[in-house]
Order: structure tokens, then sequence, then C-alpha cells
């Protein structure tokens, strides 16, 4: 059976405090002499992961671009 895929959109300050938490959990893996291979994949798909501009609609009926 194939595994359902998840998409995750953030924004720009969405995305720069995940990339600060995975380099702080990065360190402390580092720290304790632990694999941090996982974490460096994340932050690899982070960091490539396509921009994508979304159109949000608001429930007062404006837009927010």
């Amino acid at each position: 059976m194939r595994e359902k895929k998840s998409h995750l959109y953030v924004d720009g300050e969405e995305r720069k405090l995940l990339l600060h938490s995975l380099v702080g959990l990065k360190n402390q893996l580092i720290q304790q002499g632990r694999y941090t291979d996982c974490v460096d994949e994340l932050i690899f798909k982070v960091v490539h992961a396509p921009i994508k501009k979304l159109r949000v609609e608001l429930a007062g009926g404006s837009d927010v671009r």
C-alpha cells in the first residue's frame, strides 16, 4: 500500500522559524553524539521546496495575496 502524501503550506516567517528550529534540533543531536540524518533530510526538503503563491479568501469577503 502506498503512503499518503501530505503537503504543508507555510509563509516566509513560518519557513524561517521551521528552519531555525530544525537547525537547533540538529545542534542538540550533535551535542548528544546522535545521528542527524533525518533532520538533515528535512532541512534539505524545506530549503529546496518550491515556492507557490496561494490566494486566500477571508470570511468577510476580501482577498489576501
